[in-house]
């Protein structure tokens, strides 16, 4: 597999755009992905009971057609929480798209992302299906998706099966209402591989517990997160089946592109100034191991310590321990960076010197080895900087609440 410099649109048959419609005051907002020919669609939605009305009628629209011609995207309206109307609205949206596309409404998918509670100003979707065009600027579509992103999200990629080449790329938005099982985050990815959406979708489903739902930011999960995947056949390969290498392969080039879009979203937490990575190795199976993953990163305690650059193994063996997970933990290894500090369950001495550059990276690893079995998991988090002070002698971090207005 290589890694090249590509937008969403490099999948042969896909193009993309993203302009200012006019949902934000200033910054783009609205784009869409097309694919030439209907393609084959996977989709994983939130786990939230409260349901956008975009994910509504895209997830309907998936059940019925299996097939998706396309994505229109909006930003700076969630249109979630909206009633009947904000269903009518996102129905609308569909519909809309589909004319302007001369396509069956259910061949296209619909998301929103922004604040909650407002319905979608129908004149600003108007002026953005007028302008937006087929074959416009692929790099515009991963500014157009975002909203409290401080960057885009993008990672391309391609393998060779048989003769052919396929292409595969992603990108996502995602910073702050991020938490693990589907966090405030959309995911797009597009490949030209000829395979089946129920294929494609057993492909989606394996890979994103062990990726998207191992990302937390903050601890809040959205109405409105979904990733979907399109992949339209151009490459003309022989289909991918499951139970195959081709489909071994192909379930490896899809777990790279949606790791490296969580990584990316982790990194990009609200008020981040550090990504954190936690590997458990060695442990009895891979639910246990992401769960203590999770565990770690997600702790309040870890992340101040790894804030305050402060090597306090202390508190990530607490958050093992409280992970649920009945494991023994009477031979543990500890290690930041590569560099134990802890063996057996026991302190080590480590190099101070060695151990601050360690802890003054801009990306921290955490190893906890359990020596208890031969399973791994992994988990991404980040580091919230925006302080509150409230009195001279206490100092308490909040995460960073960016509104949406004139600066989105």
């Amino acid at each position: 597999m290589k890694v090249i410099d590509g937008t969403i649109a490099s999948p042969l048959g896909f193009s993309a755009d993203g302009l200012h419609a006019g949902f934000k005051k200033r910054k783009m907002d609205f784009g869409w992905i097309v694919s030439e020919k209907p393609a084959s669609v996977a989709g994983v939605y939130t786990t939230n009971k409260v349901i956008a009305a975009p994910l509504i009628v895209t997830k309907t629209s998936v059940k019925k057609a299996g097939k998706m011609k396309a994505i229109v995207v909006n930003s700076g309206v969630a249109n979630s929480c909206t009633g009947t109307q904000g269903l009518e609205d996102a129905y609308t949206m569909q519909e809309w798209t589909a004319e302007k596309l001369g396509v069956e409404p259910d061949l296209v998918g619909v998301a929103s992302t922004g604040v909650i509670g407002e319905l979608l100003p129908m004149d600003t979707l108007k002026n953005g299906l007028s302008k937006i065009v087929v074959n416009g600027n692929a790099d515009d579509f991963a500014k157009a998706i975002l909203t409290t992103d401080t960057a885009t999200k993008t990672i391309a990629v391609t393998e060779t099966f048989g003769r052919d080449v396929v292409t595969m790329a992603g990108v996502a938005k995602g910073s702050g209402m991020i938490h693990p099982n589907m966090a405030t985050m959309l995911g797009f990815i597009t490949c030209d591989a000829n395979i089946s959406s129920d294929t494609l979708q057993l492909a989606l489903s394996q890979n994103v517990e062990k990726t998207f739902n191992q990302i937390t930011v903050d601890g809040d999960t959205s109405t409105n997160d979904m990733v979907l995947v399109m992949s339209n056949g151009c490459t003309l390969n022989e289909e991918i089946l499951p139970g195959t290498p081709e489909f071994d392969k192909f379930s490896k080039m899809l777990n790279f592109v949606m790791q490296e879009l969580a990584k990316k979203i982790a990194k990009d937490g609200e008020g981040a100034n550090k990504l954190i990575q936690v590997d458990v190795v060695n442990a009895p199976n891979a639910l246990d191991a992401r769960m203590m993953a999770k565990s770690v990163v997600g702790s309040s305690l870890v992340k101040t310590a790894i804030f305050g650059e402060d090597p306090n193994w202390g508190r990530i063996l607490a958050a093992v321990g409280y992970a649920g997970v009945d494991v023994p933990v009477d031979n543990v290894d500890i290690m930041l960076g590569g560099l134990p500090v802890m063996l057996a369950s026991s302190p080590v001495t480590f190099d101070d010197e060695e151990m601050k550059d360690i802890m003054h990276e801009d990306e921290v690893t955490i190893t906890v080895d359990l020596h208890a079995g031969h399973e791994k998991g992994t988990a991404w988090g980040c580091v919230l900087t925006i302080t509150l002070r409230l009195m001279p002698s206490i100092t308490l971090r909040l995460s960073k609440e960016k509104e949406l207005t004139d600066d989105c």
